[in-house]
């Protein structure tokens, strides 16, 4: 039945082609962002889940 509803959509050979283009654009400026930042900020980043000065869920 699923074969059938896709068949029906004109040019529907399009979109995994359009999908794939928008992951591989994603994870190339992912991976040119991860490049390009600096080592400190990146440090800063890993060290947020171990820093208890600033907790969100601070008791009273």
């Amino acid at each position: 039945m699923y074969k059938e509803v896709m068949r029906s959509i004109e040019h529907v050979e399009i979109f995994p082609i359009i999908s794939l283009i928008i992951f591989i654009l994603f994870f190339t400026g992912v991976a040119i962002w991860a490049f390009r930042v600096p080592k400190g900020v990146i440090d800063h980043m890993s060290s947020l889940p171990l820093d208890k000065d600033d907790l969100t869920d601070k008791e009273p």
